[in-house]
Order: structure tokens, then C-alpha cells, then sequence
């Protein structure tokens, strides 16, 4: 759901070094009430390192981290109103369900009359209702999940922090559990933050996402900004597949493109990136976004139209993914799987875009 009013994490200029290494390198972003963020990126990029100094567990050697406007300076993790979701878990296995969701409100000295409510109601959210008596060693990942999860909201948390939360899923069940959680989430009203190095997870359990590498922030934004203009050639090839041409620029009509001749001879219309003639770039191209036609459009006049041979064919389905051989390498080309005349492996094609379609990134960035 869109944030409302008011910010409840500020995170500032924020550095945490171990020994020679910089885990975390001047990092900053906010994290609106009601508004889910996720920290994305690959192993060592610094985000679990980001969740552990707003959880407590690790302090700042510079920098200012806030929650509700309240300084976290000197705090510990059991003084912040603050729910974390590990990503194993953390269940107590000799507790009952009932008896693991209470944990937290026991420990925060609720009625004992109010407690047996709001566990029934945590279970009814994330449909339990009957399992209050099972142990964990009784059920299925997925559902040790939401027990998991119900214990963390339980408590109204001003801050639900979720580490890798569908990791030890395996992937059907992943993908299934997604939308729940995001429906839980958003029902809740809950202000989340969600570390994941999985990019399907952050774009679909996200209103911005985070992306971090080496310690820093390469971009934030909402996932379709981030899919649909990324501003380093990391981004764009973090965030979904893309197919890559690098060239110099060599002129053009002057109407906002420019044509570019890559480095195997091949003429391509892309925007014009504002760079100076000559200068080398990269372009991406996500593969949803060319088709595959027959072999004699690629002699026929117009830009961005390429020739290639099918090498491979997978059919994923709902798309079918075109791996082709052109002269700038394998291009991989992704398009819906309609009934009708297909392309096959060996066929001549040609290749279209459109120039409106090419993301120009300087080629120092790649």
C-alpha cells in the first residue's frame, strides 16, 4: 500500500566497517508509514548487515539511524518496537503454535485476558484457525512461516523486518506464499522491510526498491522505475534478463536519436544519451521487448531490424523464450505463447526493437 503520513525509519549517512572491510559505506533512505521497501542484492552487498543495524544487533560507526523520529543511539534490540522475521524461523519447538505467537506479548507484559484474543485473531490472518495445539515439528514450511509471521505482528510493531522470508521455501511454494504475505502485509497496514537477493520476491512484495552493491546504494525507486530505466548497467543486469550492445556513437538525424555502431559493424537507432560522437556506450534491450519475424524483414529498410538464426527454443508456457545467434552475439528474445505460426530451431529470422526501447548507459558502467 502507498506510505501515509509520516516517516517511520530515517537512515543517514550510515558506515559499519569490519576490521578493513566496509559492510555498509554511507548508505541512506527513509521508509514511509505503511510503505514496504526491499533491500535488494546479491550475496555480500551489505543489506542483511543494514537490517541487523536497524534491528539492534549491530551498532553504526557513523552515522544516524531513527525509528518513529526516536534516535536508535544505544538502544537494544528488545528496546525498539521492532518485529523480525529470520529466515529460518526461529520457532520454539517444544511450544504449540498458541504458545510460540503469545511468546512476544507474554514478554511484553500484555492482560493475560487480551492474549488468547489476539492470538486467535493473528491465526485467523494468516488462516490457521484450528492449529493453536500442533507443535512445529508437525507442519509444513509454509506454515511454520505464517506462525512465524503472526508471532512477529502480534505485537504491533511499529517496524516488521523481514530476513530472506521465503528462502527456505522451495520455489512453487514460494511463489504462492508471495502474494499472501503481501495481502497480510498490506491488511495489517504494516511499515516493512524486506532484505532479499531474489528479484521476484522485491518487485512483487515492494512499493520501492533498494538495491545495494558493495556496501552501497546503486538506486531506489518503485520496481517499474527500476526495470524501466536503470541507471547502471548492475541494475539492469540485477533486475531481470536484458541482451547488451556496446558501441560508439556515430551521429544521427538529430530528432532525439542517434545511431551507434556497435563493436561487431551493426548500425542500431537508440535516444540520444547527450554523449559526445565517438564515445563508447552500452545499450540494454529487455527481451519482451523485440520480436522475432521471418528472415526477409531483416533485408528490408527501417531501424533496429537485425538477422540472426534460432539456436534454441524453450517454452516456458505462458512465453516462449527465442535464443538467437546475431552478429552481435546471443540475443535471447521473450514472447507470449500464442497459438499460430512459431519460429523454430535452425530457422533464419530477423530481429526488431524499438528505439524508444534501448536503455543507454555510459560503457565505463558495465
Amino acid at each position: 500500500m502507498p506510505p501515509s503520513s509520516g516517516t517511520v525509519v530515517e537512515f543517514r549517512n550510515v558506515n559499519k566497517r569490519f576490521g578493513a572491510t566496509t559492510a555498509v559505506d554511507n548508505v541512506t533512505f527513509s521508509v514511509g508509514a505503511g510503505e514496504t521497501i526491499s533491500l535488494l542484492g546479491p550475496s555480500g552487498c551489505g543489506k542483511t548487515t543494514t537490517l541487523r543495524l536497524i534491528s539492534g544487533f549491530e551498532d553504526p560507526d557513523e552515522g544516524t539511524i531513527e525509528i518513529a523520529g526516536e534516535s536508535m543511539v544505544g538502544k537494544r534490540p528488545y528496546e525498539r518496537n521492532v518485529g523480525l522475521l529470520f529466515q529460518h524461523y526461529a520457532l520454539f519447538p517444544h511450544m504449540t503454535v498458541a504458545e510460540n505467537v503469545a511468546y512476544g506479548l507474554k514478554h511484553r507484559h500484555w492482560p493475560k485476558a487480551e492474549i488468547g484474543d489476539r492470538v486467535r485473531e493473528m491465526l485467523r490472518l494468516v488462516q490457521l484457525q484450528g492449529f493453536e495445539s500442533r507443535r512445529p515439528g508437525q507442519m509444513s514450511g509454509g506454515q511454520q512461516q505464517r506462525v512465524a509471521l503472526a508471532r512477529v505482528l502480534a505485537t504491533r510493531p511499529q517496524l516488521v523486518l523481514l530476513d530472506e522470508p521465503l528462502s527456505a521455501l522451495d520455489a512453487k511454494l514460494r511463489e504462492e506464499l508471495r502474494l499472501e504475505l503481501k495481502q497480510i502485509l498490506t491488511a495489517v497496514g504494516s511499515t516493512t522491510i524486506v532484505v532479499t537477493h531474489d528479484q521476484d520476491e522485491a518487485m512483487s512484495l515492494a512499493d520501492r526498491i533498494v538495491i545495494m552493491n558493495r556496501g552501497r546504494i546503486e538506486q531506489q525507486g518503485t520496481p517499474d522505475e527500476i526495470y524501466a530505466a536503470p541507471r547502471s548497467a548492475f541494475v539492469a543486469g540485477f533486475i531481470g534478463r536484458t541482451n547488451w550492445f556496446h558501441g560508439r556513437i556515430s551521429g544521427g538525424p538529430g530528432d532525439g536519436s542517434v545511431r551507434i555502431t556497435t563493436e561487431a559493424g551493426t548500425t542500431l537507432a537508440i535516444r540520444d544519451p547527450g554523449a559526445g560522437g565517438g564515445e563508447m556506450q552500452s545499450i540494454c534491450i529487455r527481451p519482451e521487448r523485440m520480436t522475432v519475424t521471418g528472415a526477409e524483414a531483416a533485408g528490408k529498410s527501417g531501424d533496429n531490424v537485425l538477422p540472426g538464426q534460432v539456436v534454441d527454443v524453450v517454452n516456458m508456457g505462458a512465453e516462449l523464450h527465442y535464443i538467437i545467434d546475431a552478429a552481435d552475439g546471443r540475443i535471447m528474445v521473450v514472447e507470449p505463447n500464442r497459438e499460430g505460426a512459431r519460429v523454430h530451431k535452425g530457422d533464419r529470422v530477423a530481429i526488431q526493437f524499438r528505439t524508444e526501447d534501448c536503455v543507454v548507459l555510459p560503457r565505463d558502467a558495465s
